[in-house]
């Protein structure tokens, strides 16, 4: 696979289980997006999480109840089968992991895609940033913050932020690269000591993998769409399933239809 495989050839593999890995470094170009799936009565309340916590569940689009073609991001796909991995959650418990869940499908769930901050890092490598996870073949590193989300409904729980390592030279063009991209996560929420977020190894990431922060470099976190996992594990909704950490839908949306001017 290389960065320019279309979306729609890298949903047929992932599909038929041909390619299971993260997605950071694929498509470039195009938009990928985290899954959150759930049952109908609990729709609304995620619906009104995500409006009151924008930066890490940016809606790109909600699918109707039993709907799985995301007709507005990926017509003719399927939420289903069409990630590289999924997980799952009963009861905010980790219920394993699965390369596709029609087995698991009720009539019932709603699939609402998320921005993620993958589709903003074409942008950053074509600016010159270097992206280390994708350098050294790995997943991004995420962590469960101490900062707490906004509540709605069902919903509450904290914050998570992905970590990229950024040189100080290219701070500020970090900034102003990712603010262009609010559909998917925007700029950085914090840089620096990850004690502020109360992160306290940068080796141990509770989400995705390390990655090496070399001297010169700076710690920087951006919103994560994984929040509605954390979030899962603390409201403990009967079930929710989503994509597996790092593993997203990748969609047929151009990363530049997201970006403001």
């Amino acid at each position: 696979m290389t960065a320019h495989t279309h979306p729609r050839e890298l949903r047929r593999l992932f599909r038929h289980g041909e390619l299971v890995r993260p997605t950071a470094g694929l498509a470039e170009g195009y938009v990928q997006a985290n899954l959150v799936m759930l049952p109908k009565d609990l729709a609304f309340d995620f619906l009104l999480f995500c409006h009151r916590n924008p930066k890490p569940c940016p809606v790109l689009e909600v699918l109707e109840p039993g709907q799985h073609e995301p007709r507005l991001t990926a017509p003719g796909a399927d939420v289903r089968t069409d990630a590289p991995l999924y997980r799952v959650f009963r009861d905010g418990v980790p219920a394993g992991e699965e390369q596709e869940v029609t087995r698991l499908w009720r009539e019932d769930l709603v699939t609402f895609l998320l921005g993620c901050s993958f589709t903003f890092e074409g942008a950053m490598t074509k600016a010159g940033i270097p992206l280390r996870h994708v350098e050294q073949g790995r997943n991004v590193s995420m962590y469960r913050t101490n900062v707490p989300t906004t509540p709605a409904g069902a919903f509450h729980g904290p914050l998570v932020v992905s970590m990229r390592p950024v040189a100080a030279k290219d701070l500020v063009k970090a900034v102003e690269v990712t603010g262009r991209y609010p559909k998917v996560h925007g700029a950085p929420v914090y840089m620096g000591d990850p004690k502020g977020l109360g992160i306290r190894d940068l080796s141990k990431p509770d989400y995705g993998d390390p990655v090496d922060v070399r001297p010169g470099e700076t710690p920087v976190f951006w919103a994560c769409g994984v929040t509605p996992q954390a979030v899962a594990l603390e409201s403990k909704p009967p079930l929710m399933i989503t994509h597996a950490p790092g593993h997203m839908f990748i969609t047929d949306l151009r990363d530049e239809e997201l970006a403001s001017q």
